[in-house]
């Protein structure tokens, strides 16, 4: 199929700029299938955690926020890396359970971390296919001239939005909050060294995942009012709805960005998915032919943790290789929205890449 009538969205390439680093924070608390037992019953556990795979997840605390891991993730990594908080031109926070509805919470962020004034510094509300949308953006904005350093503050916590009681969400979700550092790099104006990007949606899904509750649109004080059966306040899914649409847009995501990237299925050293549930991403490798050997899955010990799940699936699964050679990987993100992103980008060799826990 030619690269023309592989792409189901828009094309981007960048150069110029490199992953220098990666952290992940997870919160310490470790929440096991064994937890929900209680309120969902023995039966329903191992029929939802057969299909989804998730054995164990962390949540945070009431008091923990996305916000909270991503900023003990980005102190560790510009640690890790020797950059001076004020050397960094721009911060963006990509989530969708941020502090405030205002301000937006990468300035807040900026603040805690002593960047210097004048560094720009937004969010952006996305989701499941949100890392592959924040490396592009970050990657424009070196290629621009806009920045030299940029600090990407990815994550969400999920489970502060999940009603315990709803087999559907409650056992699928973990949290956690990451930091990935862009810079200059003139060597990456190769060809070889280029990054590609496919990035799409679709609103017509956006109803099928979603909290009604908390905007504008839905501005409702009785704690009774319902969507769908659920609290408005909390996340609903249409689970088949949203397999549905993975299944048709993901298998023609993968070939219109492997097409796009020039690169071939086996010159990708790793095929990086948003851990969205395990049945649906073996039947996504199958179906794709892709080797199983280089598509690392954690769900199993994290759970679907939205926008983080990417650059986490790095720090758990790749770190050692990481850090001492250049891979080319394949990222593949897709969900809420309907959303959808996909990226071939040379990582490594990495000076700080990790996971550590609050």
């Amino acid at each position: 199929m030619t690269t023309e009538t592989a792409l189901i969205g828009q094309h981007a390439v960048t150069r110029c700029s490199r992953i220098a680093g990666v952290v992940a924070c997870l919160p310490k608390r470790q929440v096991r299938n064994d937890e929900f037992e209680a309120s969902l019953g023995r039966e329903a556990i191992d029929d939802v955690s057969k299909m989804i795979g998730v054995h164990t997840r962390h949540w945070v605390d009431d008091a923990t926020t996305t916000a909270d891991l991503c900023q003990a993730a980005a102190e560790h990594l510009l640690a890790g890396l020797a950059w001076p908080a004020e050397t960094v031109d721009a911060l963006i926070f990509l989530s969708q359970t941020p502090d405030y509805r205002l301000p937006a919470t990468a300035c807040a962020l900026h603040g805690k971390l002593g960047m210097r004034s004048g560094a720009i510094a937004f969010d952006v509300n996305l989701g499941c296919s949100g890392y592959p949308y924040a490396l592009w953006l970050a990657q424009m904005m070196v290629q621009s001239g806009a920045a030299k350093r940029v600090l990407l503050a990815v994550g969400d916590t999920i489970s502060k939005t999940v009603d315990k009681t709803d087999r559907a969400t409650a056992l699928l979700f973990g949290d956690a909050g990451t930091a990935t550092a862009i810079e200059a790099d003139e060597r990456a104006q190769s060809d070889m060294l280029a990054s590609h990007f496919i990035l799409g949606s679709d609103g017509a899904g956006a109803s099928n995942l979603i909290i009604p509750q908390g905007g504008f649109k839905q501005h409702v004080e009785d704690d009774d009012a319902r969507w769908h059966g659920k609290a408005m306040s909390c996340l609903f899914m249409d689970g088949g709805q949203v397999f549905n649409f993975t299944l048709q847009a993901v298998p023609a995501l993968i070939e219109s960005c492997v097409a796009a990237s020039g690169r071939s299925l086996a010159q990708h050293d790793g095929f990086l998915f948003h851990q969205a549930n395990q049945f649906m991403l073996k039947h996504l490798v199958k179906k794709a032919k892709l080797p199983a050997d280089r598509v690392p899955i954690n769900i199993d010990k994290v759970g679907n943790c939205s926008s983080a799940s990417i650059p986490l699936l790095m720090c758990t699964e790749l770190a050692p290789r990481l850090s001492c050679e250049t891979l080319t990987l394949a990222m593949f993100g897709f969900g809420v929205g309907y959303s959808w992103a996909g990226a071939s980008v040379p990582v490594g060799q990495l000076s700080c890449i990790g996971t550590i826990y609050l």
